[in-house]
């Protein structure tokens, strides 16, 4: 029976929503139980976050609450909500103040960690920078050095490690755009740096409180952050020392002329903080999109062998430009086909409400918490027909639609990702020239990869595909 007090039934028979919830102040969606502190449901959610989001929305619906002392946090899987409240309500939402302190220690006060006007004034200032036709000018860029990456693969066809060569060419790829540079060996230790100090945050992400950097088993920690915080600043004071008229036009460059035009709001710690999250944030997002990329057309040779098709058509052997990326629809299918199994961002957590919302139906007082898990969204099957199935043609022109909230790889609202089109144009241009040169295949006996959420979402295991001319 339909009713609106059924969390997973539609609003009438025949829609495709789930309907509006109800609740009167003072009461709660239906949840796990959660002991006297919840802490219990903090070390669950460690070990196994989205097998336990899972089942809690199996069990409870798409609106979950879950008493973590002292919070209320609220788990919103239902698309319709999930865009009302990021897009309705994006004016009452600050992330949650534990989470912005772990990931400050990387990103400063950058653009990822600021709230209210300090953020509207930062988001207004870059948003001309990362627009689609400004990031076109990076095309060349992208282009020389996935080129240059290409020559160094093997060609026979023998498994080998293809998550860390497209981890190591994003990185170059990153350091091209943002400092016009390109550190050889250096490269290494800095992807090192990054996945140590991912790893910690990640830990320190879901506990209550986190010991000192100084503390003796936290070394390793130190010493990665000291070695991006120096990556950056090598870079930044390089560049102080030539005249503007001999800059490069690179994100660096961009960066600097807000300073210089406004130093009181661009002083140089500014700067240093939107280089850091632009280098960690722009290099893994494009890094885990391209191996989940990869796998996902090794182990699907009718969309590889499609796809190869479309860019031969388009392009022959020349490198692209920007202009051919619209000419290239099933290659953007399947990279937004990745991005649905494989979301870079597969928890946009947490946000906690400054004044009382009323959302489905239910109303939730100033404080509380909301998660929304990506993840789970995007596998949904109502939205979704046979989710875990890599199908581009569900982003193709002949597609049923799905809800608008269903499909969140970049967030949706004021604050969705700045550098969504920078990361497209990036991953477009990357899988058209391997597409261009080599024909990827999973090993004999490899089984599909498991998820591992460190940040962002990666195999648990480096993959390894085949890879051989085409």
């Amino acid at each position: 029976m339909n009713t609106p007090t059924s969390p997973r039934c539609p609003i009438h028979s025949g829609s495709s929503s789930p309907a509006p919830l109800s609740g009167a102040p003072g009461s709660w969606p239906p949840g796990p139980t959660a002991g006297v502190t919840g802490w219990s449901l903090l070390r669950r959610m460690s070990r196994d976050l989205f097998g336990e989001l899972s089942a809690w929305q199996a069990q409870f619906g798409d609106v979950v609450h879950l008493r973590i002392w002292p919070e209320h946090q609220i788990v919103v899987t239902d698309p319709q909500l999930a865009r009302e409240l990021l897009v309705g309500h994006h004016d009452a939402l600050i992330r949650w103040e534990r989470g912005m302190r772990v990931f400050a220690q990387l990103h400063g006060h950058s653009v990822f960690i600021a709230e209210g006007q300090a953020w509207k004034d930062k988001r207004h200032a870059l948003q001309p920078a990362f627009s689609g036709k400004a990031v076109e000018a990076f095309v060349p860029t992208i282009a020389a050095a996935t080129a240059t990456a290409l020559d160094r693969w093997p060609a026979d066809g023998t498994p080998w490690q293809i998550e860390s060569a497209l981890t190591s060419l994003t990185m170059d790829v990153i350091l091209r755009m943002l400092f016009s540079s390109q550190i050889g060996d250096e490269a290494r230790a800095a992807e090192e740096a990054v996945r140590t100090v991912s790893a910690a945050a990640n830990a320190e992400f879901y506990w209550p409180a986190s010991a000192p950097d100084w503390m003796p088993w936290k070394r390793d920690k130190r010493q990665a952050l000291a070695a991006l915080n120096g990556l950056v600043e090598r870079h930044l004071q390089a560049r102080l020392k030539l005249p503007e008229d001999a800059w490069p036009d690179d994100l660096l460059a961009r960066l600097l002329r807000l300073h210089r035009d406004d130093g009181q709001a661009w002083p140089l710690q500014a700067v240093r903080d939107e280089c850091m999250t632009t280098f960690l944030a722009g290099h893994e997002t494009a890094a885990a999109t391209l191996s989940w990329w990869a796998w996902c057309m090794a182990a699907q040779p009718e969309a590889q062998a499609a796809a190869a098709a479309e860019v031969r058509s388009g392009l022959g052997s020349r490198p692209p430009l920007a202009a051919d990326l619209p000419k290239l629809p099933y290659l953007a299918q399947t990279v937004q086909e990745t991005l649905r199994l494989y979301p870079t961002a597969p928890l946009l957590n947490s946000r906690r409400s400054t004044r009382p919302i009323v959302l489905g139906g239910w109303h939730f007082p100033a404080g509380t918490m909301f998660m929304l898990p990506v993840l789970q969204m995007h596998r949904d099957a109502r939205w979704f027909p046979e989710p875990l199935r890599f199908q581009p043609e569900r982003f193709g022109p002949a597609a049923a639609e799905f809800p608008r909230g269903a499909y969140l790889p970049f967030g949706a609202g004021p604050r969705v990702c700045l550098g969504q089109h920078l990361a497209l144009t990036e991953m477009k241009v990357i899988t058209a020239m391997i597409l261009q040169r080599y024909v990827l295949s999973v090993p004999d006996g490899m089984a599909p990869p498991k998820l591992r959420f460190n940040v962002s979402l990666r195999p648990e295991r480096q993959l390894q595909l085949r890879v051989a001319a085409r």
